[in-house]
């Protein structure tokens, strides 16, 4: 017979490890075969009473590759200030063969299963950013914008709109594209499609505060700017950082994950999101990307 001291340090390590077992990773959709899984990092004294702000990350990568683990590094710092971080993974062209408008099929499914779980995920249900980086930025702000691309699975009762957005680098027209390189740009999506992904298509009033970050060398900025300027005149509150000489995916670049990072801290600190970082305290508690790499970036 097992000592009792030695059966209730058992029981604690079980009960610890199963409290916990379904946020590392949970499957938020399952599209024929394919089993798409979201990520989930919980601040330490994470309880699931709570009733947090929670971010969601989408990976770039031109639609056509990427992983969750691109928004690892934010990931950590959020949940470390107080935030459910969430990273979804989506279909894209190099492992199922789809075009984007089925990667933005994915984003609103995973906002809606975010706000459909949130309180067993101790989420406020109020206070969702939607986020990510190039494609993965697309993604995000089509979560708002796009309301005729429904997964036949999806639960349309659940709004996917995010409460605020946080936008590194998005593209935010793809029907510009779309006219400018013809119908073999994507492969199986038409021109009224690529019309319905496009977020500067689609400008109406109830934009969430949102936050633009892009770097003037990037060929996207212009397309953020005038995505700024539209927003601004529907009565949006939108804040931009345009990262001086800097091009596209470029949070690897030395210095630039710090300065970023603290941006969009302040930001959803003046959303109420967050509560203010104490002065003492460093920038960053989490290590940004090594040098040259382009965590939360990816290709356009």
């Amino acid at each position: 017979m097992l000592p009792r001291a030695f059966i209730c340090l058992l029981l604690f390590l079980v009960l610890s490890v199963f409290s916990r077992a379904t946020l590392p990773q949970e499957i938020y959709k399952t599209v024929g075969k394919v089993k798409l899984t979201i990520d989930i990092d919980t601040p330490d004294d994470w309880k699931p009473s709570d009733k947090r702000p929670a971010i969601v990350f989408f990976f770039g990568g031109g639609w056509n590759t990427g992983t969750p683990s691109g928004f690892k590094s934010q990931a950590e710092y959020f949940a470390k200030r107080g935030m459910v971080c969430l990273r979804p993974d989506y279909r894209v062209r190099s492992r199922q063969n789809v075009p984007p408008d089925k990667c933005v099929e994915d984003g609103i499914s995973a906002m809606r299963w975010v706000r459909a779980n949130a309180a067993r995920l101790g989420i406020d249900p109020d206070r969702i950013v939607a986020s990510g980086g190039s494609a993965g930025g697309h993604i995000a702000a089509c979560t708002f914008f796009t309301t005729a691309i429904n997964a036949p699975t999806d639960d349309k009762t659940v709004s996917p709109q995010p409460n605020a957005m946080v936008l590194y680098f998005a593209v935010l027209d793809l029907y510009v594209r779309y006219q400018k390189y013809g119908p073999n740009v994507w492969e199986g999506m038409s021109a009224s499609t690529a019309k319905k992904v496009s977020p500067l298509q689609l400008m109406r009033k109830g934009i969430p505060p949102t936050l633009l970050v892009c770097g003037t060398e990037d060929s996207n900025c212009k397309y953020n700017k005038e995505f700024e300027a539209k927003a601004k005149k529907l009565g949006a509150k939108v804040e931009s950082l345009y990262a001086e000489g800097q091009p596209h995916a470029f949070l690897g670049r030395p210095g630039w994950f710090d300065k970023v990072i603290a941006r969009v801290d302040a930001f959803l600190v003046g959303l109420g999101y967050l509560a203010p970082m104490p002065e003492d305290a460093p920038v960053t508690p989490v290590k940004g990307p090594k040098k040259g790499g382009k965590k939360g970036g990816g290709k356009k």
